[in-house]
């Protein structure tokens, strides 16, 4: 393997500083190994790699031995800064600025370099605490959700990792239970301690050094958060997660996160052939999928569109609406049409109130399902809607399918009808003309301003999560530990 820049500079520094101690020079050295003083020269400025034989020789001429010239330790003080300067100056955040290194010499002190260093490092904080643009959000969000509608949001890498670990630790079918959920952490070197005081900014904390996953309160309700947390928090390390380089990064490490614990909670060959045996029966439905895996309607959606298309041959499309019609999570690969804005991006837009998502919110009966056809532009599209209500508010969670793929699945026979046109204005989001004039002058609504409109995106490595509160929360229960 061909040694690093990084490497090729730590050993010549190591061949300066034993060079040095011993009192020769380049010239004295080189005559006693056998090369040109300007040839070692070389080699202790990280230029040239030396043959093993050459080593050996500057190894005996030294009083040392080779694995102490090869180790990857700085031999002293100056040496340490240096290369960690030259590591900061070979940074892609430093080499996008467009200036030109500092070249370290002999008579440069080492406040000097310190110094340089200082700037480096702040270059470096901003970089990672950048506050990233609305529109940066949003345009690597929309880039997501196309690359994996492009895959039909299917990732059989993590699937096939998912299973691995789950016939690891034994489980074989049926709801997933905490007790395995421990038994896949111990595996890996981690224990789950349930705790009251995690930062607010955080789900979970994982303490690397001490192999353990902070987790919430066993005694939530339900508990079925639970094995999600702290799935999500093995699948950093089981997907070799790094610190997230940009928002992008970010929101690809939490896409294959969840993608596992939903993979894990619902594994595959059991899902699919539940799904199977459904479809046969054509009496596919969210909620028997949920029920038979024990959990939440809405993971029971979502793990819908990542096998229905793929084994089941059936395209479909998700959503969840908050009670103002404001789409919160989205995925289709079926056509339907979707409000966007002017990047493409289809969060935060209004559903058409005519689509089931809204329409269930109107609904008597909350605890059961709203099955609606609806006439769009685009085609027919059946759809299965559920509403819920969390302290943030209402909202719903819909999975629909074009009309000839609604043979499979229960409440088929419903005789709800309705027809969006949108984005048509005229369909739902303009008054019509006599209440228009009616009332056009004659009113002045105060609007209720979102204050997330005046709040930047999260910051920080990992952005939302508060930094020095989640240390500080590692610290007190290293010391009660």
């Amino acid at each position: 393997m061909t040694p690093t820049a990084l490497e090729l500079s730590t050993l010549g520094h190591r061949i300066r500083h034993q060079r040095v101690t011993q009192g020769y020079t380049l010239d004295e050295l080189g005559a006693l190994v056998g090369v040109a003083g300007s040839q070692l020269s070389l080699i202790e400025n990280g230029k040239r790699e030396p043959k093993l034989s050459l080593l050996q020789a500057i190894a005996h001429a030294t009083g040392t031995d080779v694995t102490d010239l090869l180790s990857t330790e700085p031999p002293n003080a100056r040496a340490a800064l240096e290369l960690e300067l030259e590591r900061a100056q070979a940074s892609t955040v430093f080499r996008r600025l467009g200036i030109a290194p500092v070249k370290v010499t002999k008579t440069m002190t080492d406040e000097t370099i310190a110094s340089v260093l200082g700037l480096h490092r702040e270059l470096q904080r901003r970089e990672r605490e950048a506050i990233a643009t609305p529109e940066e959000a949003r345009r690597a969000n929309t880039e997501l959700r196309l690359a994996l509608r492009a895959k039909d949001n299917y990732l059989p890498d993590i699937e096939k990792l998912a299973e691995k670990q789950l016939k690891a630790a034994g489980h074989v079918a049926g709801a997933l239970t905490h007790r395995t959920v421990s038994l896949m952490a111990e595996q890996l070197g981690f224990e789950l301690i349930y705790v009251n005081d995690l930062p607010h900014s955080a789900r979970s904390v994982t303490d690397l050094e001490n192999g353990r996953i902070y987790l919430p309160p066993a005694s939530i309700p339900g508990g079925h958060g639970l094995r999600s947390m702290a799935l999500q928090a093995m699948a950093h390390r089981l997907l070799g997660h790094t610190p997230p380089t940009d928002y992008a990064d970010f929101l690809q490490q939490r896409l294959e996160i969840n993608y596992f614990a939903a993979c894990c909670l619902m594994p595959e060959s059991n899902a699919v052939a539940f799904l199977q045996q459904a479809k046969k029966d054509r009496d596919l439905a969210v909620e028997d999928f949920r029920d038979a895996f024990g959990v939440t309607h809405e993971a029971a959606g979502m793990r819908m569109t990542n096998l229905l298309t793929v084994h089941l041959g059936i395209p479909l499309h998700f959503l969840r609406v908050d009670g103002s019609g404001a789409i919160n999570r989205v995925y289709e690969n079926d056509e339907l049409p979707l409000p966007t804005d002017v990047t493409g991006a289809v969060e935060g837009q209004i559903v058409c109130r005519r689509f089931a998502a809204r329409a269930a919110f109107g609904e008597q009966n909350r605890t059961i399902e709203h099955y609606q056809y609806t006439d769009t532009p685009a085609g027919t599209f059946w759809c299965s809607s559920q509403t819920g209500t969390t302290s943030a508010g209402e909202f719903s969670i819909t999975v629909g399918v074009p009309f000839d793929d609604a043979r499979w699945f229960r409440g088929r026979e419903t005789q709800k009808r309705a027809t969006s046109t949108c984005p048509d204005d005229a369909c739902c989001r303009s008054a019509g003309a006599d209440l228009t004039r009616r009332w056009e002058g004659k009113a002045w609504p105060s609007a209720r301003v979102h204050m997330q409109m005046f709040t930047p995106l999260p910051r920080g490595a990992f952005p939302g999560v508060d930094d020095g509160e989640v240390y500080a929360f590692l610290d007190r229960h290293a010391e009660v530990d």
